[in-house]
């Protein structure tokens, strides 16, 4: 917000007071990290009993006056912003979603934007819950802590108990592995010797597992012995691994997710590649495929499943890629509101499985997860994922396992600082996907894009010195996924395309080296492979064929 918008945002707050979800404080430089981090855990969970999207902790306010005084709190931008780690690291896995800055003519007022909490989940400040009595900072009610668990409890399949299920139901390495990661998640709050001297059912407890020492669906779904997931029926409690290609393979992983996730990625072949940089002699070398980014990938796929569908989580890997699917639509918002405008999600499908999946450090639910997952692809110059969620109820995301133009993959290594808006729309121009009228403009006048709509390709100018140059052109030439894609989006976009079409739509972009002969055989050898793929089919003749997806 800017500083008009920031201005009449204080009018309201002081206009509209609610001493529940608002709380004014003259904010002076020495307010302890730890106060703070109490009235986020109040704001917040009295924003969620409310109703309310968002609670403000407003400081440069006088509280009894509500008139304008100023505040010297962290006038340094930097360690003012730092608040969000520390509340991170105080609640485990929340904080602001933003600090603001107003500076009026009375004097300097910070807001602090604290979302709700998540339905079903309370926030705790090192391990102890707050609340608000008027304007008083009290320790969250046990009938407010009641009624904020309860919010889901009913409709969530993973907070279910498990009747019959006991601590002999789990796996003795998955509770090993469970106690080392909630000790490395928490290791400001308990040490590690506090966290081995706590019995089994206290620790299930204290990781949000188990309910009052009963066994709930998700204890089973992290830590449950594969012979025990017969108590989850009728549900197939699998991820299934999948090798299409020329050769195939499958393989089904059941409970323990917190371990056989592993296993999934060890499945994965994994070769390294090497991207030779433009006047460079040493060649980057990097993993296929960026192990934090599959699994962070995979455990969205497990803490956002709809359960209730009785489907399970299928990771198809394909020679250049690998797919993940799971059952249910993007359950808040849409991808790209996480990438690019630090979505914090406010409900979820699973609000018992995903703060037990928190507290092992296997996901964040802050909505961070999607945009680490983007930077990290990005930092490895290889092309964004892809979101499909074209389907109803199914939600498919793609991490791509090679270089689709190795245009984009130089420009991302010699431009390292390029905004992730311009990165997210070459990535687009890259795969042959229709980009903004927005961002045609900006990406022209920065000399990055060239084409005519909708033929964009990433500029040829990033290979600037001849060698390269030539590099560049036998680079795209040859690279088949680069065409193939060419075809399925064109294809995508029209409905159906003849011989002719497609020739057109290609020739001028094959390599001079080849002559017409060699243009049109190897335009049949990518219609072929296509075909033999499953991506495309002949719905015409041999003579004149007419060729169109089969998805």
């Amino acid at each position: 917000m800017d500083q008009a918008e920031l201005a009449t945002l204080l009018d309201q707050l002081i206009s509209h007071w609610e001493s529940e979800v608002v709380e004014f404080k003259r904010g002076k430089d020495g307010f302890s990290s730890s106060d703070l981090g109490k009235y986020v855990s109040a704001l917040a969970n009295e924003a969620n009993l409310r109703g309310r999207e968002r609670a403000w902790l407003v400081f440069g306010v006088e509280d009894k006056t509500r008139v304008v005084v100023g505040s010297s709190y962290k006038e340094d931008p930097a360690h003012l912003q730092a608040d969000k780690k520390s509340i991170l690291d105080g609640t485990g896995s929340f904080t602001v979603r933003d600090i603001h800055v107003l500076n009026p003519k009375d004097g300097r007022v910070v807001l602090f934007e604290i979302p709700a909490a998540p339905r079903g989940m309370a926030i705790n400040w090192n391990g102890h819950y707050y609340g608000r009595a008027n304007e008083s900072l009290v320790a969250l009610g046990q009938d407010k802590l009641d009624e904020i668990r309860a919010q889901t409890l009913a409709t969530d399949w993973t907070a279910q108990l498990v009747e019959g299920a006991t601590l002999a139901d789990l796996d003795p390495q998955a509770l090993k592995v469970a106690r080392e990661r909630f000790a490395a998640k928490h290791a400001n709050r308990f040490s590690a010797d506090e966290i081995a001297g706590w019995s089994d059912a206290t620790f299930l407890n204290r990781a949000k597992l188990t309910q009052d020492g009963a066994m709930t669906r998700t204890a089973l779904l992290l830590l449950g012995k594969p012979e025990s997931a017969w108590r989850l029926n009728p549900h197939p409690v699998e991820m299934t691994w999948k090798l299409e290609g020329e050769e195939r393979a499958y393989e089904h992983f059941g409970p323990p997710f917190l371990l056989t996730s592993s296993e999934v990625f060890a499945r994965i072949r994994n070769i390294q590649l090497r991207l030779l940089p433009e006047n460079e002699l040493l060649a980057h070398e990097v993993a296929k495929y960026d192990q934090k980014v599959v699994l962070e990938a995979l455990h969205n796929c497990i803490a956002h499943q709809d359960y209730a569908r009785l489907a399970r989580v299928i990771v198809t890997e394909r020679p250049d890629r690998l797919i993940m699917e799971n059952e249910g639509g993007f359950f808040e918002g849409q991808p790209e509101d996480y990438v690019l405008h630090d979505r914090v999600p406010r409900r979820y499908r699973n609000p018992f499985l995903t703060q037990a999946m928190t507290e092992l450090n296997m996901i964040d639910h802050m909505g961070y997860g999607i945009q680490d997952i983007y930077r990290r692809q990005r930092q490895r110059f290889f092309p964004l994922p892809d979101y499909d969620l074209s389907e109803l109820n199914v939600v498919r995301l793609t991490i791509h396992g090679r270089v689709v133009d190795a245009a984009y993959s130089q420009l991302l290594m010699q431009q390292t600082g390029l905004p992730l808006a311009d990165v997210l729309a070459l990535d687009r121009v890259q795969k042959h996907l229709p980009i903004t009228d927005d961002a045609i403009r900006h990406l022209r006048q920065k000399h990055l894009i060239e084409g005519r709509k909708p033929n964009f390709f990433i500029s040829a100018s990033v290979a600037n010195a001849t060698s390269q140059k030539a590099h560049y052109i036998k680079m795209r030439s040859f690279d088949d996924y680069h065409y193939e894609e060419m075809i399925v989006g064109y294809l995508r976009e029209f409905g159906q395309a003849s011989r002719k079409e497609l020739d057109e739509l290609l020739r001028a972009k094959l390599s001079e080296a080849l002559d017409e002969t060699q243009k049109t055989h190897k335009i049949g050898n990518l219609l072929s492979a296509l075909r033999r793929k499953g991506r495309i089919r002949n719905f015409g003749s041999m003579a004149a064929p007419k060729w169109q997806l089969t998805e």
